[in-house]
């Protein structure tokens, strides 16, 4: 049967309201993935079961046989030991809601994309695009076990790497797919006829995805307990640490939880970025609000301005509370905030991508 495909500038409303919903699925899964990894729940389902991992323990026996299982792990030994059946309850709710949503997300995608192909309700662009966001999605699945599996070995926790993996992962499949429904809305932006302004634009993508992967790795390695104040680092700027050569070696990054080596350098990384990404947002603002943009453009730029305020007050107020542990409210918070300013810097920059018609 050869497929009919709609019209590019003709997408049907519920097919951008179902490409809407996708995308609040993926931005919950991420929060939901920091409340996750915050509360120390993310080893607490020790095997990765994809259909009869659906459903949850329904009685005390089957509660007491996941017990076991987690009692067999370095986490529980070395960190939980003696923990009741009410508290695994606890970080068991997290993990499995967080696997329960990410099924519910494949469920609420592949249906309906089904059926709005087999339709004829979707251009020849946006199904090759959602096709890429399956394969991504599934690739993402993949990396979430070598996550999880990472820290029922050795370690008592996931693996840091691993985990940014996993985070960027989602940070790509969610701008992906935001680019899609860009498209779904507005196939062909206004002429922006300032490349270099384009090119700069993308820097800050760039720069903001780097940063989101610091972010990652701070929350990994558990970095802010150890410099949990601002704006310098335990009364320097440059940790001492950091001069010390013989810390510069494989064995310290790979080992990054056994030295206070790394959780410095992850830091200081994270903090200098920030401060990269802000002076070059607000020249790059302020340099636009001098310029004719279209009123798209010109709301973008502004919410990006206040995205990045209320992030960089977020991270400060989240550091500055790292005391024993990371708040988990602050913490969510400023992960959550960091996908919307990379929403947003994405929505600033399709806006930028119009181009003069060449014949």
């Amino acid at each position: 049967m050869k497929l009919k495909y709609a019209d590019e500038n003709r997408i049907p409303r519920v097919v951008r309201i179902w490409l809407i919903a996708g995308l609040v699925m993926i931005f919950m899964q991420v929060v939901i993935g920091g409340i996750t990894r915050l509360t120390g729940s993310g080893l607490s389902i020790t095997r990765w079961e994809i259909v009869t991992g659906t459903v949850p323990p329904l009685n005390e026996a089957k509660w007491e046989a996941e017990f076991e299982l987690y009692k067999q792990t370095p986490q529980y030994h070395k960190i939980n030991r003696g923990m009741t059946l009410s508290e695994f309850k606890f970080i068991y709710f997290w993990e499995y809601f967080h696997r329960l949503w990410a099924r519910l997300m494949g469920l609420v995608f592949i249906f309906p994309f089904m059926w709005f192909l087999g339709r004829g309700m979707l251009s020849r662009r946006l199904m090759l695009r959602l096709l890429v966001v399956v394969a991504l999605a599934g690739l993402e699945g993949f990396f979430g076990w070598i996550m999880v599996a990472s820290g029922l070995i050795h370690r008592p926790w996931v693996n840091a790497y691993n985990l940014t993996l996993h985070l960027c992962m989602a940070l790509v499949i969610f701008g992906y797919l935001l680019w899609t429904l860009f498209i779904a809305y507005q196939p062909k932006p206004p002429v922006f006829a300032h490349t270099a302004w384009r090119r700069f634009g993308w820097a800050m993508v760039a720069v903001a995805f780097v940063q989101i992967a610091l972010g990652a790795l701070m929350s990994g390695s558990k970095a802010g307990l150890f410099y949990p104040t601002w704006p310098d680092m335990n009364g320097e700027y440059f940790p001492s640490v950091l001069f010390d050569g013989g810390h510069w070696t494989t064995d310290s990054f790979i080992h990054y939880d056994t030295n206070p080596f790394m959780p410095a350098l992850i830091q200081f990384l994270h903090r200098n970025t920030a401060y990269v990404l802000t002076i070059m947002v607000l020249y790059f603002a302020w340099k636009m609000w001098k310029t004719d943009l279209t009123p798209a453009l010109r709301r973008g730029v502004g919410a990006l301005v206040v995205a990045l305020g209320m992030q960089v007050l977020l991270g400060i107020i989240t550091l500055i509370n790292c005391k024993a542990t990371v708040p988990v409210d602050l913490g969510v918070l400023h992960q959550a905030g960091a996908v919307v300013l990379f929403g947003i810097l994405l929505y600033v920059n399709y806006q930028m991508t119009g181009r003069h018609q060449t014949r």
